[in-house]
């Protein structure tokens, strides 16, 4: 599958506020973050952040030094236009991250977007491998992805889901898993889709 013809594909033709992944403010990762106690000058990076609007946020909160990887070159596109000068502040990043190796290290990696769509083991394993290469001792990785009983699908593909214990085994034993929530998420058209939110840190 060409998954970057089908995110363009996506992100072309759906306005922001219509994405079904779409949070008008993502209150679960900034409280998750906030928890951390995260210095305002350590590098995060939000894997798949899309047209999603975590980076605003975490620009309104001081953050210095914040990466933003898509596979869509139109979603990140659509988020410089939309923050402006600010823009300038964030570095931003094009391509697959099972084929495109950020350069870190990260204190935060956050993604509620991608890790969920691969269903492949190997891509997982190449996610992984990126992650922890990443990410050194004593970071943070905040992962949201669909519940184990999510939606079987979204944006048309087949998607994992998962329970805290199968994504923590999923990340291995480089990654303590510290805490765990449920969160349904309602949708523009009002669905409801249960996702986990897993806070790790890198041992």
């Amino acid at each position: 599958m060409d998954r970057i013809g089908h995110w363009e594909g996506v992100y072309s033709t759906v306005r922001e506020h219509e994405l079904g992944w779409y949070q008008v403010k993502p209150n679960t990762s900034l409280r998750l973050i906030s928890e951390l106690g995260i210095g305002h000058g350590a590098a995060v990076i939000d894997v798949g952040g899309g047209a999603s609007n975590l980076v605003d946020h975490l620009l309104d909160l001081g953050f210095l030094d914040i990466t933003v990887l898509d596979i869509s070159a139109t979603a990140l596109k659509s988020v410089m236009v939309r923050l402006g000068m600010r823009a300038a502040a964030v570095k931003w990043l094009t391509g697959d991250i099972t084929q495109l190796k950020p350069v870190g290290p990260y204190k935060l990696w956050h993604d509620r977007a991608v890790f969920h769509f691969l269903t492949d083991p190997k891509d997982r394993a190449t996610y992984v491998s990126i992650l922890s290469n990443a990410v050194p001792a004593g970071a943070h990785v905040i992962m949201a992805t669909f519940a184990d009983d999510g939606p079987e699908m979204c944006s048309n593909l087949p998607v994992c889901r998962y329970s805290p214990e199968q994504l923590s085994a999923e990340l291995g034993d480089g990654f303590a898993l510290l805490e765990s929530l449920r969160e349904t998420h309602v949708t523009p058209s009002q669905g409801q889709q249960n996702f986990i939110y897993c806070c790790f840190r890198r041992c």
